[in-house]
């Protein structure tokens, strides 16, 4: 019996189905907190029922804790737990060059991935914690976001997580083995990296309106934001995976309560 969805997804959803299908299977994944939290939960779901989750407190989860989380430490993450760690044993994968991908949030990024959750003006934010360690040695980072000009700057004004640096082979010239962020996930699109210049272009628009379009996202952006050749509508989950992505957090906790944009 298919399930159907009431109404379509909002920016949030869209943002964590997304999210969900950057991971592969098998491949350990650095979860990260907030809407990366469900889009774990919703690929083991789905398309990669054998990825094994790594939380930043030390816990490793070859199967997804079935209650909502809010914060990596409540007590349904570290039940059933396949271990229960400390920080530098799971930021030992890292360092081992074990894990496929990590997600990360950011106050702000930039043209070439480079992300600041340190300082903006005079505002002093939370800092690096472990996103440092994760851009630097993950085969691959995934960034959230929300898109607003301020937040997609030219240039990020201090360097909390390196991108690519400016562009280029700059991340093999700095002796990072981790291979960069490889898309960035706004509420907005999706952007990617050019694999020569690795400038942030426009791989997908979220077509939530017949106004959403690629130059909406590019007027939202604080650089002049190159759109790929191929751009197209970023997929949205069928009606069997939206209604699953709401189940995954009914209170609406993280997937938040706005409308469609």
């Amino acid at each position: 019996m298919k399930v159907k969805a009431k109404e379509g997804p909002t920016p949030s959803e869209v943002m964590v189905y997304a999210a969900s299908r950057e991971i592969r299977d098998s491949e350990l994944v650095f979860v990260g907190m907030r809407l990366p939290l469900i889009a774990f939960r919703l690929a083991q779901a789905t398309h990669a029922k054998r990825a094994v989750g790594l939380y930043e407190n030390g816990i490793v989860r070859a199967e997804a804790a079935s209650e909502t989380l809010y914060t990596m430490s409540d007590p349904p993450n570290v039940k059933g737990a396949t271990s229960a760690t400390e920080l530098l044993d799971v930021m030992g994968f890292l360092q081992s060059g074990r894990v496929g991908l990590g997600f990360v949030g950011s106050a702000e990024v930039d043209r070439f991935g480079n992300l600041n959750s340190t300082r903006v003006g005079s505002v002093r934010l939370p800092g690096s914690g472990g996103a440092s360690d994760i851009a630097s040695l993950a085969s691959r980072l995934v960034v959230l976001l929300n898109h607003a000009k301020h937040r997609l700057v030219e240039r990020v004004s201090y360097v909390t997580s390196p991108g690519y640096g400016d562009g280029g082979d700059w991340r093999k010239r700095s002796g990072l083995p981790g291979g960069g962020p490889t898309a960035v996930i706004t509420d907005r699109g999706v952007l990617e990296f050019d694999p020569e210049s690795k400038e942030a272009v426009l791989r997908s628009f979220h077509a939530l309106t017949p106004s959403s379009t690629p130059e909406k996202v590019q007027a939202a952006t604080g650089w002049d934001l190159k759109v790929s050749p191929s751009c197209h509508p970023t997929p949205f989950p069928s009606d069997e995976e939206l209604s699953l992505l709401r189940s995954l957090d009914p209170d609406r906790f993280w997937l938040g309560k706005e409308g469609r944009r």
